[in-house]
């Protein structure tokens, strides 16, 4: 039996004999002696230990054993330890009673009985052995109900993310069929004018002045399509590992001009302008057609959320990195909302009404820190957002080693499709 069962029993007496005999007497496997010859020394021990018992010599110099017996029960760490006493005086003297006042279990006088100590000790180490078996039942029952709990709870927290999970789920499919049936609605309608037309042999309304204007339109709904397509492909490609990056040397400024550029009839769109703020060329090793990606994200954010207000875009760096911040004059964003906004399928609260999956930022934070730099968003929820954008100019040994393994698993991934 482990020492941290086993029962112990204190036995106080002034004559060394006495104690040693008493001690031969009870010692067991299942118990620890402990010895005290003056009530003193007791008290310390029982300060010390947890008692199942307690055998007291009556008759001790200094203070005897009714003192001590007194004192245990006006503690409330020694009040419940059983006590019996021990006497040689004779029974004319009528200590039992007093012991029995004292709060004793029993009274024995001396000699003692042999079979009857045992008997006696036996009984109240069976108790305190069941006592510590009862703690330790408590203490399993009180650690298999914490164990329930935080199970429950981890239960509960996993079904309430699985129908977070199915409810993303059936909006993705609601949005991905909304967004491709606006452009494939446009392009099926052409066509059929188009048909009818021949079939009429309105053969004007498909002439070379129209054509041009028919085949921008197509271009724009199966554009619209592609961009759909390409952003289900990166998070795809981003939860599975496999988000690719090449870097080349590039001048950045001369990128985003002509981001700006293309945008700019899109913005007229919105009843706005974008303004691409100079700045110094910036050379660094970027993916040019990632960061393309980012920087036209945050732009169309900016158009869409930007209440109609001019868009600024702002460019400052050092010898280290650069950093690109979007700045639109809409209703800002909410704290709350600014740390959801870039999970996949998320959006702000104020774009119930505005067109998209709520993938563009996803993707473009997961772009930005494959270069090894950052995206985060500031506003006060109030007066707009700036979206900034943090690229360090030439990639770090780790962020080309994860270059190099996102390659890697890439090209992987492309073998296994031509096989």
């Amino acid at each position: 039996m482990n020492e941290e069962v086993l029962s112990k029993v204190l036995i106080v007496d002034d004559l060394a004999d006495n104690l040693q005999a008493l001690d031969a007497l009870i010692r067991d496997e299942q118990r620890i002696i402990f010895h005290a010859a003056s009530g003193e020394q007791a008290l310390q021990l029982l300060l010390e230990h947890e008692f199942a018992l307690a055998i007291l010599d009556v008759q001790m110099p200094g203070m005897d054993g009714f003192e001590l017996a007194e004192l245990m029960r006006g503690t409330e760490r020694t009040r419940h330890i059983p006590i019996v006493f021990t006497s040689a005086a004779g029974r004319e003297l009528n200590y039992a009673f007093k012991g029995y006042e004292s709060g004793a279990v029993d009274f024995l006088y001396k000699p003692l009985d042999s079979d009857a100590v045992r008997s006696k000790v036996n009984v109240f180490v069976a108790l305190d052995q069941q006592r510590h078996e009862r703690l330790r039942q408590i203490a399993a029952i009180e650690q298999s109900r914490r164990e329930q709990q935080a199970l429950l709870e981890q239960l509960g927290a996993t079904q309430a993310e699985l129908q977070r999970s199915l409810r993303m789920r059936d909006d993705f499919m609601s949005l991905v069929a909304h967004e491709l049936r606006t452009p494939l609605n446009t392009l099926f309608l052409e066509s059929q004018m188009r048909m009818l037309q021949l079939q009429r042999g309105n053969v004007e309304a498909l002439g070379p002045e129209r054509l041009p204007a028919m085949i921008a339109r197509d271009q724009r709904q199966i554009q619209s399509m592609i961009r759909l397509i390409d952003d289900m492909l990166d998070v795809s490609r981003i939860r599975s590992g496999r988000l690719s990056i090449r870097p080349t040397h590039f001048e950045l400024m001369a990128l985003l001009k002509r981001v700006v550029s293309d945008l700019s009839l899109q913005a007229g769109g919105y009843g706005t302008t974008i303004k691409l703020h100079p700045h110094d060329p910036v050379e660094g090793q970027w993916d040019e057609f990632r960061i393309e990606q980012v920087i036209i994200n945050l732009l169309t954010n900016a158009l869409r959320y930007g209440n109609g207000k001019p868009v600024d875009v702002v460019v400052e760096g050092n010898t280290k990195e650069v950093r690109i911040d979007v700045i639109d004059g809409g209703k800002g964003i909410s704290e709350a909302d600014q740390k959801r906004i870039f999970e996949p399928f998320e959006r702000g609260t104020s774009s119930k009404d505005v067109k998209g999956l709520g993938l563009g930022l996803a993707i473009s934070r997961q772009l930005a820190e494959a270069h090894g730099g950052r995206l985060f968003v500031t506003s006060d929820g109030m007066t707009g957002s700036i979206f900034s954008v943090v690229l360090p100019l030439f990639a770090s040994d780790d962020t080309i080693a994860n270059m190099a393994v996102a390659e890697a698993a890439a090209q992987d991934a492309a073998a296994g499709v031509e096989r």
